[in-house]
């Protein structure tokens, strides 16, 4: 017999079963054996933290901070204090003719710290020099040479052919920039320095020798470097771009109000109501460092090394990292 334009001569198959459910869209308690009992049980995938412990653990980690301030604002004892150990070399143990360096010559140190079975291999960079001259044109080019040439360092051991399993990391992950406390705004130098090295690195701003300021012209000098920030659009760290989720954004956020910490440094231990405290010793009384009421070093330590220290790693090589690789592969390519 003739059919109709469109029709098919086999019968339709009408099926009484339910639509299929996509397989990332069952949930998995829900799949059950013929006898009710429940397929997936405990699995123990949460070992793999344990396991990233113990390999972090026998390798440890590399991390490598940069001190940048004019001389005198405390900057190798504020590393000092950070790590409660003798890791920065002291400017008085220098000669006099090493000690107010002509140009920024920049020192690196290494030390190995262990704490509790974990090793950290530290290693600080001073800029001394920086800012100390009468013409201070251009003297952040020898700390932006640096930084560039540790990401080239690393870059050469990467596209090698036969590399090796872990390549040695002297990148910058966090450049502290200590503002000298003068009370009023951000000099030029302090705005074309971050303006600069917030492209290539994660910059975090202090406010050096807090103690010298009483709490109103700390308040005061804070907003104003705040909003000399916003105004030339300078982007320190933690930078507003790169929060991943809500519970970041309000942490972030939280720690952004406070930029730029204000700090006390101090590498010597005295008596307070028979405990021993870092701290500095005035005629009225003595600076806790590690009180929060008295300076904010406590927020500075937590930014970075108990809260941000693997994501400061994590922006290096995301983010300022893949950018110079970006930038030095195409150039690379041209003919």
């Amino acid at each position: 017999l003739p059919t109709r334009a469109g029709s098919s001569m086999e019968p339709e198959e009408h099926s009484m079963e339910p639509p299929a459910v996509p397989e990332e869209e069952m949930p998995l308690t829900a799949v059950s054996s013929p006898a009710g009992r429940q397929l997936f049980g405990y699995v123990g995938i949460e070992a793999v933290l344990d396991q990233m412990k113990i390999k972090t653990m026998k390798t440890g980690f590399e991390f490598n901070i940069m001190v940048v301030g004019q001389s005198g604002l405390g900057k190798s004892t504020m590393v000092n204090t950070l790590f409660k150990s003798k890791v920065s070399r002291k400017a008085s143990q220098l000669g006099q003719e090493e000690r107010i360096p002509k140009t920024v010559q920049l020192q690196s140190i290494t030390h190995v710290i262990e704490e509790k079975g974990v090793k950290m291999k530290l290693t600080v960079t001073d800029t001394p020099g920086f800012g100390d001259q009468i013409n201070n044109e251009n003297c952040w080019d020898p700390i932006i040479k640096y930084i560039n040439e540790q990401y080239e360092r690393y870059l050469h051991e990467e596209i090698l052919i036969t590399r090796k399993r872990k390549i040695p990391d002297t990148r910058v992950h966090g450049c502290v920039y200590f503002v000298p406390p003068t009370g009023h705004w951000l000099r030029p130098l302090d705005l074309e320095f971050m303006r600069r090295l917030s492209k290539i690195v994660n910059v975090v701003p202090v406010i050096a020798k807090a103690d010298t300021l009483t709490l109103e012209e700390r308040a005061e000098f804070k907003q104003r470097i705040q909003e000399d920030l916003k105004t030339h659009a300078i982007s320190v760290y933690p930078q507003e771009d790169f929060d991943q989720d809500p519970d970041d954004r309000a942490l972030n956020g939280r720690i952004r109000e406070k930029i730029p910490f204000a700090v006390v440094g101090a590498d010597q231990e005295h008596q307070v109501n028979g405990k021993r405290v870092l701290g500095r010793k005035t005629k009225w009384g003595i600076i806790e460092v590690e009180n929060p009421a008295h300076c904010e070093f406590p927020l500075l330590r937590d930014l970075l090394i108990r809260s941000h220290l693997q994501d400061l790693k994590d922006i290096t090589h995301n983010v300022h990292y893949e950018s110079y690789r970006v930038r030095r592969l195409n150039e690379s390519n041209r003919p």
